[in-house]
């Protein structure tokens, strides 16, 4: 499709945002972004209360389907984080028509993938459950559970996809408002038809997807009159989604390498006993939680490295990725003083184990002060998306797989247990394969290759 020229409005925005400073360039993304990065994981916090009340066996089931979905969803987030860079780098070289463009060929992308994965999923249910090695009745219910939790895989990735346009489009307020107005109805939907129409675990899963489908006609209803109201046309380019076909695919290897990170470590915990796994649990979900903030961040980063690279603007790059840098160290400051001032009574919170409170501290002790690493870590990962640079962060995932697994061994065969074990692991997935992350994101960030200018 030939490059349409962008409204007045646009340039007019353009160098608006050109004089704006960073930091109030930053936070006008990265505050609507955390906000909607906490709604997301509320939908199954959401179900698994609701299910809650129904037994332990449909609790179960639920928890066993969505550890399958949540890693589908997880490898195909990719949907978003190429989407974003391919429209904001568009819109950056002032072509909001090339923008708009790239945001539909990322939908059509999304439906094609979803049909394909919701179809293969409600077929092959029974036999991917089953592999999970669940008992007959929890089996039952993660098979329902996961096969009416297909029709909201599609528009679960059309949501991944639309986030991403919006994104590139500098617009992070409308994602937030979507999240919330979709957390709400799942609420409802999910009440409704678990204790309503007694439909149990269907029920839940069939809210779910509801609700998940009418946020995904948002985005779809945008993109479309955007498309329209600019003269682009509505049926996708198969050369743009070939494009970014070829980005997200070295995006999901990027993903795929951090995933085998975080499971072997679930693996090496698990083998130091359910005291160490419990206190591992908690102490991930304390680092995924302050993660959130440093996501913020980073889709901040993506949106506007995109964009100023677009417009060959590469000193306000370098001064929003300096800033960027500076404030994600800071709140790692921030969060590891605090982590390490609660570690002693954080346990406490979420169990009355003392020997799991005990385990726990020092675990939280190590995560907290490998924050500052978190931080640099995260933003230049969303620098380096936000600049379209795929392939090299997958293969620096590659690299830092490599690097970490041997650490990993080792502290599998030093059979240490209770606090040391998990000290000594939390040490080396928090200090050094952060520290390996770090180091080749930090290399690639100092040097210019990275900063591909104009169209990309």
């Amino acid at each position: 499709m030939p490059h349409q020229p962008a409204p007045t409005s646009t340039s007019t925005s353009t160098s608006a945002a050109g004089s704006r400073g960073p930091a109030r360039e930053i936070l006008r993304l990265a505050v609507p972004a955390f906000g909607a990065l906490v709604a997301e994981p509320l939908f199954l916090l959401a179900d698994s209360a609701i299910v809650g009340h129904l037994g332990v066996a449909q609790l179960a089931g639920v928890g066993l389907a969505s550890a399958v979905l949540q890693t589908i969803v997880g490898l195909m987030v990719f949907l978003a984080y190429s989407t974003t860079p391919a429209v904001a780098r568009a819109l950056g070289e002032g072509q909001l028509g090339k923008a708009l463009a790239a945001g539909r060929d990322g939908v059509w992308l999304a439906l094609l993938l979803g049909v394909f994965l919701a179809a293969a999923g409600f077929a092959a249910a029974d036999p991917l459950i089953g592999l999970l090695g669940a008992e007959d009745s929890v089996r039952t219910y993660a098979i329902e559970y996961f096969r009416w939790s297909m029709p909201g895989l599609v528009a679960m990735l059309l949501i991944f996809a639309g986030t991403g346009v919006l994104r590139g489009l500098q617009d992070t307020r409308t994602p937030l408002v979507v999240a919330t107005a979709g957390f709400g109805a799942n609420i409802v939907l999910n009440l409704w038809l678990v204790y309503g129409l007694g439909l149990s675990v269907v029920g839940s899963a069939l809210g779910t997807s509801v609700a998940q489908w009418a946020m995904a006609a948002v985005y779809v209803v945008m993109v479309r009159r955007s498309a329209v109201r600019h003269g682009v046309a509505l049926l996708p380019s198969w050369r743009g989604i070939r494009t970014m076909t070829r980005v997200g695919s070295w995006l999901m290897l990027r993903t795929l390498s951090l995933r085998t990170a975080i499971l072997a470590t679930v693996l090496v915990a698990t083998a130091q006993g359910e005291v160490n796994l419990a206190a591992h649990q908690l102490a991930m979900t304390i680092f995924s939680f302050l993660a959130f903030a440093l996501d913020a961040l980073a889709i901040a980063a993506q949106a506007l490295i995109g964009k100023e690279l677009g417009a060959s603007n590469a000193a306000r790059a370098r001064l929003l990725t300096g800033t960027m840098i500076r404030w994600g160290a800071g709140f790692g400051v921030v969060t590891g003083l605090l982590l390490a001032a609660a570690a002693p009574w954080a346990g406490a919170l979420f169990t009355p184990d003392p020997q799991v409170q005990h385990v726990l501290a020092l675990a939280l002790w190590v995560l907290a002060a490998g924050q500052p690493i978190a931080g640099y870590v995260f933003v230049l990962d969303g620098v380096l998306i936000g600049a379209g640079d795929a392939q090299y962060l997958a293969l620096a995932g590659l690299v830092n797989l490599g690097v970490y697994s041997p650490l990993l061994v080792w502290v599998a065969l030093s059979g240490a247990a209770g606090a040391p074990g998990l000290g000594w692991l939390w040490a080396v997935f928090a200090l050094g394969y952060m520290a390996a992350r770090a180091v080749t994101l930090g290399l690639r960030a100092r040097s210019d290759r990275w900063m591909v200018l104009g169209a990309g």
